[in-house]
């Protein structure tokens, strides 16, 4: 890309779907937006327009930032009025929804298009197994898969699960409070289409989930 994307392209990048990247916009917005390589149009019908990686970091607003430094960030959830989807990462500094019902429709709304994502991007359409989008934001994507199947997060008020960056370049760690908490996160993730192993770390003795998005 060799300049910055105009400030009408940029409303364009920020309205797409926060989870899927789907665009919309008229022919010549999406045609300039491909060229500039932040969206691509997907080959099968209806040929619809999704953010590429380089144009999901412009709807960030964190061009160039590696994936791994957001995810060590302390979890931050957006204010409801910006319509922008967040996964709950868990961690002591996890707020709560301001709206349990609300939030339901949102993790729903969020998991659904995100298996549409899957069909529209997986080269066999399969919904079972995650898609690139998926490999490209590790801890969000697992995250969403447990929230979307009833765990709820740790918080400053409440135990729950945490997912974690790990150094291993395509994996997740996953931390509950207990053996059955953890054991049906694992159950989870598996049915989701990653595949999860159980570990003690050697210091501390605490048992966590390292998972990996399964490619067949």
């Amino acid at each position: 890309m060799s300049r910055e994307p105009t400030a009408a392209q940029r409303r364009l990048i920020e309205a797409a779907d926060p989870v899927t990247g789907r665009l919309r916009g008229t022919q010549a917005q999406l045609t300039a937006l491909v060229r500039r390589g932040l969206a691509f149009r997907h080959p099968r019908p209806p040929h619809d327009h999704f953010l590429t990686p380089a144009g999901h970091r412009i709807r960030e607003g964190s061009p160039g930032t590696p994936e791994r430094q957001e995810q060590q960030e302390q979890p931050r959830r957006p204010a409801p009025s910006t319509g922008v989807f967040a996964a709950r990462v868990g961690g002591a500094r996890e707020a709560e929804p301001p709206s349990e019902a609300g939030r339901l429709r949102e993790v729903r709304g969020a998991w659904q298009g995100l298996l549409e994502l899957r069909r529209m991007t997986n080269p066999d359409g399969s919904t079972d197994r995650p898609c690139g989008w998926e490999r490209g934001h590790l801890v969000r994507a697992a995250a969403l898969a447990l929230e979307a199947a009833g765990h709820r997060p740790e918080t400053a008020s409440a135990p729950g699960y945490r997912v974690r960056t790990t150094p291993q370049p395509e994996a997740v760690a996953v931390y509950a409070p207990d053996a059955t908490f953890l054991s049906a996160c694992a159950d989870t993730l598996e049915r989701a289409g990653w595949q999860p192993g159980e570990y003690t770390e050697p210091r501390t003795r605490t048992r966590y989930l390292l998972a990996s998005p399964r490619r067949t």
